[in-house]
C-alpha cells in the first residue's frame, strides 16, 4: 500500500508539472527580405526537444519550467543560439531570431520539386515579385466560395466587373478592351457580335490562378486597355489523386415552377450540340425561288414543364509517372452541367416625342417577356508535363468546351403608339464547340542555366451553330372597355423580314494558328540571390486567324397575290389567315399558288470571310540600379493586317495595315522588405473585330434591336500610366492603394444610330478621344495577429474598392452626326466598383464559411444618340453570396451555399435628360427582372 502511495504522488505531481508546461514562442526572419523562414528549427542546444517554424515565420516550443540554451538553424544560414532563456509555470517567453545566410560554407543546392501556384501564399509571393502592375486570385480562395465559372471568379478582382453574365470588364472599360490568355495562349472568342472570351464556358473547378495585367509590358500583348488576364488551369501534380463533385443547384424563381421549354429536341441536346434535326433541309437551293420551296419543322410554340434542379458533376484525375530520369504527369478534368434558368423580363421603348398627358417621353411598346434557357455544357481539359530533366520541361495543354443553349421567349404586351396587342414566341436554339491546344517549353542553357528559351505554339478552333431560330408575332386591336377581345392574328410580312413569321439558319467557323519564342539571359549581380539580377529579353509572337461567316433567312408571304385577291376566294383567303400559328403553315398551306410561300431575305453582304495576321517582336530588359530601386522597359512592334470580304459586290471590302511601336516602363522601388511603390507607363491598341467591320445587320430579338457593323472603324491608341503603393505585412497577406490614368484616341464603342424612330440601330463607332482615371484599393488580412480568441483567428477578410471616372468626346461634325452623345462617360464604365468577402477556416474541425459582397455603379448599357435613342443605363444592384463546406474524415466535403441572396432587380433605364445618370426621378425602364437566389448542396469525394 505504501507503495502504491508513493506511486501516485508521483503521478500526481508529475501530471501536475506537466499541466503547468510553460511555452518559448516568436518569430524567425531572414535579415536580408524580412519574411520567415520556412522550415527552420527552434530547439533546445543539444537535444532533440525541437519546434518547427511555420510559413509565417513563427514557432511554439513548450517547455518545462526552467533556464535554457536555444539554437535556431535552417540549412544555408548560420545557426543563432541564445542563452539562460527562462521558461515560467504556464507563462510564454517571446524569442524572437533573425537569421544570415551562410554564404561562405553555402554551395549550390538543385532542389528538384513541384511548384505550387495556386496557394494564397504563393499568390501574393508572385504579385509581390512582379515586375508590372498586376492583381489577381489563387484557387485556395476559389474553393472557399460557390463561384461555379471563370466570369464568377474574376469578378472578385480590384476594378473588374461582369457583363451579360459573362464578358469582362476591367477598370471601367468593356471587354472589347480587355486580351485574354488561357496558359499564356490567346483564347478563342465565340461571340459572333463582340470581342470576348466568354468567361462562363471555363468551370472554376479546374482554375488554378487568375492574374490581371494591368500595365503594359513588351512580352503582354499590345492589345488592351483595360488589362490583359492570363487564367492558367491545373497542371501540377504532387500524388496520384480522384475526386468526384456532384450537387443539385435550385433558382428560387425556376426550380419546380412551370416555364418554357422547346417542344421538338434532338436525342443529342443533352450533350450540348444538335444532331442535325433543327438544319436546314436537304436539298435548299441557294437562292430559293417558288419551283423549289423546302419543308422547314412546323414548330413555333414551346411547351410547358416544371423545371427540376439544376445538375453539375466534375471528375477530377491527377497522375504521375517516372519513366527512367523523365518525370510526366498529367490533369484531366471532365466537368458536366444541365441548367435552367426562368426569368420574367418587363421590357419597353420610349421615344423622344412627350406625352401630353404626362408631360414624360412617350411610350412606344410596353412588353413582359417569359424567359427561359436550358443550358448544357461538357467541358474536358487534359494536360500533360515532362520534366525531362532539371533544365528542360515540355507541357501539352487541351481544353474542350462544348455548350448548348435552348432559349424560349414568349412575348406578350401592347404596341401602344399603334393600339394593338401583342403575342409572339421566339425559339432560339444554339451550339458552341471550342478547343484550345498548346505545346509549349521551356529550356535552361549554359553550365550556370543563366540563359532561359520558352518556346509556344498553338491552335485554336470555334464553331458556332444557331440552327432553325424561328420568330413569329401575332396581333390584335387592343379592345376597349366592355368589347369582346379580338382573336390573335399572325402578323404576314410584306415582301419577307426578320421579325415576323420567320426562320433564321447561322454558322460560324474559325481557326487560329500561333507562335511565340523567347530567349532571356540573366547577369548575375553584386550577389547571387535572384533579386539583383538583370535581364534581357528577346522575343516574337505571331498569329494567323481566319473566319467563315454566312447566315440565311426565310419568311413566310403570302403566295399568289392575284389569287388572293379574287373574291370568289374570299373564304379560302378568310380561313388561311385567322388560323392560329401552329396550323396556319402547315404542309397543306404551303403553295405558291393558292396559299403561303417562303420568301428568302439573305442578301450577299449575310456572309463574310475574314482574316487577321498578327506579326509581333519585342525587346526588353530588366535593371536593379540599387538595393531599392529596378526599372525594366523596352518596346514592341506589332504589324498586323486584318481584311474582310462579304459576298455583296457593290460594298467595299475592308482592308486595315498598320505598324505600331508600342513602348512601355515599369519602375519598383522598395522601401524596405514589406513595401514598394509601382510606376508605370506604356501605348497600347485595341483594333476591330470582325463583327464589327462587316456591314452586316443582325436582328436581336432580345433587346428588339437591329445590330450593324461600321466598316469605317479605325484602331484606337491607348496611353496608360500607373502608380501603385504595396503593403506586404505577411506572406498572405496585402494592402494596395494605387491610381491610374488612360487616354485614348479613337477609342471604339458600341452606340445606337439615329436611323428610325420605330426601330433600334445599335452599331459601333470611334470616339475622337476619351479618358479614364481610377483610384483602386485592395486589402487581404488575416486575424491571426489581431486578436488572441482562438475562434477569431480563423477569419480573414478580403477587400477591394474602385472608384472610376472617364469621359468621351466625339468632334461635333457631320461625320457622327447619327451617332451617340458626346460628354458622357464610356460605355459599360462603372463609377464605382466594391468587393468585400470574410472568410472563416479551421483546418483542425475541416470547417470553411464565406460570405462575399459585390456592387458596382451605374454604367451605360449602349449610349444614346442624338435624334431618337436615349441612352440606357444599367443601375447599381448588391449581391451578397453565402457558402459552408465541412469536411467529413479525410476524403469526403459537403458544401452548401446561396448565390444572389437579396435577389435584387436587375434594372435598366432610359437617360431621359441625357445627363449620363439616373436621376429619382427617372423611372423609364429599357428592362427589369430578377434573376432568382440560386442554392445548392454538394458531395466532394477525394479518392
Amino acid at each position: 500500500m505504501r507503495r502504491l502511495g508513493l506511486l501516485l504522488i508521483f503521478l500526481t505531481v508529475n501530471s501536475f508539472a506537466f499541466a503547468q508546461q510553460g511555452a518559448i514562442i516568436g518569430k524567425v526572419t531572414d535579415k536580408k527580405t524580412g519574411e520567415g523562414v520556412i522550415g527552420a528549427t527552434v530547439l533546445v542546444t543539444g537535444t532533440v526537444q525541437a519546434a518547427p517554424v511555420d510559413v509565417e515565420g513563427k514557432y511554439e516550443l513548450k517547455l518545462d519550467p526552467g533556464t535554457y540554451n536555444i539554437t535556431m538553424t535552417y540549412i544555408g544560414y548560420k545557426p543563432l543560439t541564445f542563452a539562460g532563456i527562462v521558461v515560467t509555470s504556464g507563462g510564454k517567453t517571446t524569442l524572437n531570431g533573425t537569421m544570415e545566410e551562410n554564404v561562405t560554407n553555402l554551395k549550390e543546392v538543385t532542389v528538384t520539386g513541384q511548384k505550387q501556384t495556386g496557394t494564397e501564399v504563393a499568390m501574393i509571393q508572385d504579385l509581390k515579385k512582379s515586375e508590372v502592375v498586376v492583381s489577381g486570385m489563387s484557387n485556395d480562395q476559389i474553393v472557399k466560395t460557390l463561384d461555379r465559372d471563370a466570369a464568377e471568379v474574376v469578378k472578385r478582382i480590384p476594378g473588374v466587373t461582369i457583363q451579360s453574365n459573362n464578358f469582362i470588364v476591367i477598370r471601367g472599360l468593356a471587354e472589347r478592351y480587355n486580351t485574354v490568355l488561357l496558359n499564356d495562349a490567346l483564347t478563342p472568342s465565340a461571340e459572333v457580335d463582340t470581342r470576348s472570351f466568354s468567361f462562363d464556358i471555363l468551370p472554376s473547378s479546374v482554375i488554378d490562378r487568375v492574374l490581371i495585367f494591368k500595365s503594359g509590358s513588351p512580352e503582354l500583348p499590345g492589345e488592351m486597355g483595360g488589362g490583359v488576364v492570363k487564367v492558367y488551369t491545373k497542371n501540377s501534380v504532387l500524388e496520384n489523386a480522384t475526386s468526384l463533385s456532384v450537387s443539385g443547384w435550385a433558382r428560387s424563381n425556376t426550380t419546380f415552377k412551370s416555364g418554357y421549354q422547346v417542344s421538338s429536341r434532338s436525342n443529342t441536346d443533352w450533350l450540348g450540340f444538335d444532331n442535325g434535326t433543327r438544319q436546314m433541309p436537304g436539298g435548299t437551293p441557294e437562292k430559293l425561288d417558288n419551283a423549289a420551296q423546302p419543308q422547314f419543322r412546323n414548330e413555333w410554340l414551346p411547351s410547358r414543364i416544371t423545371a427540376r434542379p439544376d445538375l453539375r458533376i466534375s471528375l477530377g484525375l491527377s497522375r504521375r509517372y517516372e519513366i527512367g530520369s523523365v518525370y510526366l504527369s498529367n490533369i484531366t478534368s471532365l466537368s458536366y452541367s444541365n441548367t435552367h434558368e426562368q426569368t420574367n423580363i418587363t421590357r419597353s421603348r420610349y421615344l423622344i416625342e412627350t406625352d401630353p398627358a404626362t408631360n414624360q417621353p412617350r411610350q412606344q411598346y410596353l412588353y413582359n417577356d417569359e424567359r427561359a434557357v436550358t443550358g448544357t455544357r461538357l467541358g474536358i481539359i487534359h494536360n500533360w508535363q515532362a520534366r525531362l530533366n532539371d533544365r528542360n520541361r515540355i507541357e501539352f495543354r487541351n481544353f474542350l468546351n462544348q455548350l448548348g443553349t435552348d432559349e424560349v421567349t414568349h412575348r406578350t404586351g401592347q404596341i401602344l403608339d399603334q393600339g394593338l396587342d401583342r403575342q409572339s414566341n421566339a425559339l432560339h436554339y444554339q451550339s458552341r464547340t471550342i478547343y484550345s491546344g498548346q505545346l509549349q517549353g521551356s529550356h535552361d542553357l549554359g553550365a550556370g542555366e543563366h540563359t532561359n528559351v520558352t518556346w509556344a505554339a498553338g491552335y485554336n478552333y470555334v464553331y458556332k451553330d444557331e440552327p432553325d431560330y424561328s420568330r413569329y408575332n401575332s396581333q390584335r386591336i387592343t379592345p376597349r372597355e366592355g368589347d369582346t377581345p379580338r382573336p390573335f392574328l399572325v402578323v404576314i410580312p410584306n415582301g419577307g423580314n426578320p421579325y415576323d413569321a420567320s426562320r433564321f439558319f447561322s454558322s460560324l467557323k474559325e481557326n487560329t494558328y500561333m507562335a511565340s519564342g523567347q530567349w532571356e539571359r540573366r547577369i548575375m549581380g553584386r550577389d547571387t540571390t535572384q533579386a539583383t539580377q538583370k535581364k534581357i529579353r528577346v522575343g516574337f509572337y505571331t498569329e494567323q486567324k481566319k473566319r467563315n461567316f454566312e447566315n440565311r433567312y426565310f419568311s413566310y408571304v403570302i403566295g399568289n397575290s392575284a389569287y388572293f385577291e379574287n373574291e370568289d376566294n374570299a373564304e379560302r383567303v378568310n380561313r388561311l389567315v385567322s388560323l392560329p400559328i401552329d396550323q396556319i403553315f402547315a404542309p397543306e398551306n404551303l403553295d405558291p399558288q393558292t396559299g403561303f410561300k417562303l420568301s428568302e431575305g439573305t442578301v450577299p453582304r449575310d456572309r463574310y470571310t475574314a482574316q487577321n495576321t498578327l506579326v509581333a517582336g519585342y525587346i526588353s530588359g530588366v535593371v536593379t540600379v540599387s538595393d531599392q530601386l529596378n526599372i525594366s522597359g523596352g518596346v514592341r512592334v506589332e504589324y498586323n493586317r486584318k481584311s474582310l470580304v462579304n459576298g455583296s459586290p457593290t460594298d467595299t471590302a475592308y482592308l486595315e495595315k498598320r505598324v505600331i511601336p508600342m513602348p512601355s516602363l515599369n519602375a519598383t522601388f522598395n522601401f524596405n522588405q514589406r513595401s514598394l511603390l509601382r510606376l508605370a507607363g506604356s501605348v497600347t491598341v485595341n483594333r476591330p473585330e470582325f463583327r464589327e467591320v462587316a456591314n452586316y445587320a443582325y436582328f436581336d430579338y432580345t433587346n428588339n434591336a437591329i445590330i450593324t457593323g461600321n466598316r469605317d472603324l479605325k484602331t484606337a491608341t491607348i496611353y496608360n500610366g500607373d502608380l501603385r503603393y504595396e503593403f506586404y505585412p505577411s506572406r498572405s497577406e496585402l494592402l494596395s492603394v494605387g491610381v491610374f490614368y488612360k487616354y485614348f484616341r479613337d477609342a471604339i464603342e458600341q452606340s445606337t444610330q439615329s436611323v428610325s424612330t420605330e426601330q433600334t440601330y445599335l452599331t459601333f463607332q470611334n470616339a475622337d478621344n476619351a479618358y479614364d482615371v481610377g483610384v483602386e484599393v485592395e486589402a487581404r488580412k488575416s486575424f491571426v495577429e489581431l486578436t488572441q480568441n482562438p475562434f477569431l483567428q480563423h477569419f480573414s477578410l478580403v477587400l477591394n474598392a474602385s472608384l472610376i471616372k472617364s469621359r468621351v468626346q466625339l468632334k461635333e461634325n457631320g461625320e457622327n452626326k447619327d451617332f451617340a452623345l458626346s460628354d458622357r462617360a464610356l460605355q459599360g464604365q462603372s463609377p464605382y466598383v466594391v468587393n468585400a468577402g470574410v472568410f472563416y477556416q479551421d483546418d483542425a474541425t475541416h470547417w470553411q464559411i464565406s460570405a462575399q459582397y459585390n456592387v458596382l455603379g451605374q454604367r451605360i448599357q449602349f449610349a444614346g444618340d442624338k435624334q431618337f435613342n436615349y441612352s440606357v443605363i444599367e443601375m447599381p444592384r448588391h449581391v451578397i453570396d453565402l457558402a459552408v463546406t465541412k469536411g467529413i474524415g479525410q476524403h469526403m466535403q459537403i458544401k452548401a451555399g446561396m448565390q444572389d441572396v437579396l435577389n435584387q432587380k436587375v434594372r435598366q433605364y432610359y437617360d431621359f435628360d441625357r445627363s449620363g445618370k439616373i436621376d429619382s426621378n427617372e423611372r423609364g425602364p429599357f428592362a427589369e427582372f430578377r434573376r432568382g437566389s440560386y442554392s445548392t448542396l454538394g458531395l466532394t469525394y477525394n479518392f
